[in-house]
């Protein structure tokens, strides 16, 4: 088990209708009041970074949405330690678009700017704004050569780079991050072609909710993947928290959520992740084996189980932590409530039970 801490993140809610495709009550806003307060109390909680949300067509609840990269410097500028990982769709950005935007927040910053490669799995929102669509593998070909760029941008003058997708010629970016070497890139995926991506250019890679188990399968197969080539990548996991007093109080909340979801868009949000999910070659892609269930959480964060008690919540992140994963994405039903309560009651626990295993070990 790593000696590191494990560390956490939070779902920034930059989108409406929360993290459920549900009708229940949420005390979760989508505005930027909400959004700055809600940095300062997961900051406070000792989380160490939010994601934004990136979104172009208005659907599954997410009716009204910000743009992750100007909506996440807001969030930079009213902390002072936590990272922000941005949210990039190529095809909508350029690779040198993003290098410049990112470069110049993270000057602005000190260092706390991320930024999350998404490449995308929904057709027509690419149709709706007119970019061209690829095949699945083709995408994440595309995402890799993006990373490339970005990082060759950042880390080199007159950056010369020949790619079936991207091309430069002698360019140089000035001023560059003050990030060494370069701002840290994140990366999703459950498909083959994603692992292999985030095990060869990307420093973090997202996955979706799952079991221990599950989760143990993904990270030694990407852990074998990127030592062969040399590389090294950390490990993020999606989970939805429901921490309550007692356990019976958590699942009902749980049993609520889904007896109130809204089968219609659940259904509509289903039909285009798992004809996504089956895409690819092997049929193995993100939400290709999610129930109706697990889809009423948008990236399968029931799976991870991490809902119960603090003292449940916390054995089980560190069971996570056993098997490989380095970061814990959280959503949660009322965000700034929630992840209070997170970072009073189950975080401690955490670092308590990471102590004693270190101790144990030594």
């Amino acid at each position: 088990m790593s000696t590191e801490n494990i560390k956490f993140a939070y779902w920034v809610p930059n989108v409406s209708g929360g993290l459920v495709v549900s009708n229940i009550e949420q005390r979760t806003s989508w505005d930027i009041d909400y959004n700055r307060k809600l940095a300062q109390i997961a900051e406070k909680a000792g989380f160490e970074y939010a994601l934004s949300q990136i979104r172009f067509t208005a659907g599954y609840g997410a009716e009204f949405q910000h743009e992750s990269v100007s909506f996440s410097h807001a969030l930079l500028a009213a902390t002072t330690k936590l990272k922000v990982i941005a949210a990039i769709l190529p095809g909508p950005w350029n690779p040198v678009l993003a290098a410049k935007q990112l470069a110049t927040i993270d000057l602005l910053t000190e260092g706390r700017v991320a930024v999350n490669i998404v490449s995308g799995w929904f057709r027509g929102e690419f149709t709706a704004i007119g970019e061209h669509w690829l095949d699945h593998d083709e995408r994440y070909r595309r995402s890799k050569e993006f990373i490339e760029a970005l990082k060759g941008i950042w880390t080199q003058d007159n950056f010369t780079y020949r790619g079936d997708f991207y091309r430069f010629s002698n360019y140089t970016l000035k001023p560059k991050p003050l990030q060494q070497p370069h701002p840290e890139i994140f990366q999703g995926g459950s498909s083959r072609a994603a692992r292999d991506n985030a095990a060869s250019v990307s420093d973090w890679y997202f996955t979706n909710g799952n079991t221990v188990e599950g989760i143990k399968a993904q990270v030694d197969d990407i852990r074998a993947k990127a030592a062969a080539n040399n590389h090294s990548v950390k490990v993020g996991v999606n989970a939805f928290v429901i921490a309550r007093d007692t356990e019976e109080e958590a699942r009902a909340v749980l049993k609520e959520i889904i007896d109130k979801a809204n089968p219609e868009a659940v259904n509509a949000f289903g039909h285009e992740v798992k004809n996504a999910g089956a895409a690819s070659p092997e049929k193995e892609g993100n939400w290709a084996k999610s129930t109706f269930e697990d889809l009423v959480q948008y990236n399968d964060g029931f799976k991870t189980n991490l809902i119960g008690t603090p003292q449940q919540i916390a054995e089980r992140i560190v069971e996570l932590k056993a098997v490989g994963v380095d970061l814990i994405l959280s959503g949660f039903l009322h965000f700034q409530e929630e992840v209070a309560y997170f970072g009073e009651k189950v975080l401690p626990l955490v670092r308590e039970l990471e102590a004693k295993k270190l101790a144990k070990a030594a």
